[in-house]
């Protein structure tokens, strides 16, 4: 279990060594083919940001030799944002005093058909962590009216057994989701004061439970705002490796989101700027040329424009962030704000004009 090396690893001493970095340290991590978590240190670190220009074309080499010219298109679907958690950073928390909606297996229809006509075969359903509003039945009832329509259907939803992420992977998702937030165990607290999600190290196990469920890929990644992000991405990337080695089967994801506004929101305490971001996708494809990097719309639309060639290779597009923002209630709140609005077609386009190509479509069913 992942916990196990965990518990050996302590935040200040990891945070003193990265700050120490230097310059020779970034040179010689440059230097070598493979790069280990301790040269992945140097390139996340004050130091590295005079090597920016080569460590992104170095990214975007080794992305073009992995991934070819391609951009994933997924799009997400909010089916609740129902919550028993309280987070100080989420507009669907328990404490938020918000309309709760959950689609109805009719509703459900309706948003998946409106997803459709926007040219998506790849779906992101997202509820908030209730299981008794949307649990394994509420599962059930929504994979059998979405799975038929997409080839390729993901879960970010509370974490799960492994006998219930066995089922779901059975009812026909391909992928599962799940953010750390921060691994810093003492603060996690703090921004997650109840609920089952104040649980630190059940959350900290579940990628361990989704990988001996035998799921065809699993997402990691920590919220950028809450702590500092060179150290939280640091045991993300601790946490690749462990799993990558444990569940060789798996495919893996790492997303970036950094802390967005939302309804009577937290400030974020560390600042991630756009050319931190750029640093750290960069350092990820030197690390990893085979784990899948994605952004999403809480990007602005001139970052997209730029970040396309430095090593993402999945992207949302016209996405909506509250149940019903498709077609049947595109007013309720937001779990953030979108900064990117752009249609799926001008996404499509931008891509197209950067010189790549948008695959709506990755995998087939048959191939499973």
């Amino acid at each position: 279990m992942f916990r196990e090396i965990f518990d050996t690893y302590h935040w200040d001493e990891i945070s003193q060594d990265i700050y120490s970095k230097n310059g020779k340290n970034v040179e010689r991590a440059l230097t070598k083919e493979k790069i280990n978590l301790e040269d992945f240190k140097a390139l996340i670190s004050p130091a590295a940001l005079p090597f920016l220009e080569q460590m992104a074309q170095r990214s975007h080499a080794t992305t073009l030799k992995r991934f070819g010219k391609t951009i994933q298109m997924y799009a997400p679907m909010y089916l609740s944002n129902e919550c028993q958690n309280i987070c100080t950073y989420c507009g669907f928390s328990y404490d938020n005093k918000i309309k709760r909606r959950t689609l109805s297996g009719a509703e459900i229809l309706k948003e998946v058909f409106a997803i459709k006509s926007l040219g998506y075969d790849h779906i992101l359903l997202v509820t908030g962590e209730a299981n008794k509003t949307v649990g394994m039945d509420y599962f059930e009832m929504a994979l059998k009216i979405i799975t038929p329509h997409f080839s390729q259907v993901s879960m970010e939803v509370q974490p799960l057994a492994q006998k219930e992420y066995e089922q779901l992977l059975a009812w026909g998702v391909n992928t599962i989701l799940v953010y750390q937030e921060t691994y810093h165990k003492e603060e996690y607290k703090k921004h997650h004061p109840k609920g089952k999600k104040s649980n630190f190290y059940y959350r900290l196990g579940t990628p361990d439970r989704i990988g001996k469920s035998s799921m065809h890929k699993m997402g990691l990644g920590a919220l950028f705002g809450l702590e500092d992000w060179r150290v939280d991405s640091f045991f993300t990337a601790l946490h690749l490796r462990y799993l990558e080695k444990t569940y060789w089967q798996t495919q893996y994801s790492i997303s970036f989101p950094r802390l967005r506004p939302f309804s009577g929101g937290l400030d974020p305490k560390v600042e991630m700027t756009d050319r931190d971001l750029v640093q750290l996708i960069c350092a990820y494809r030197i690390l990893d040329e085979e784990v899948e990097l994605s952004i999403s719309t809480r990007e602005s639309e001139k970052f997209r424009n730029h970040i396309i060639k430095l090593g993402i290779t999945s992207m949302s597009a016209g996405s909506k962030t509250n149940p019903g923002g498709y077609t049947v209630e595109p007013q309720s709140l937001e779990q953030f704000e979108i900064s990117d609005e752009r249609s799926p077609e001008e996404i499509e386009k931008m891509i197209q004009t950067s010189g790549y190509e948008a695959v709506w479509k990755n995998w087939d069913k048959s191939l499973f």
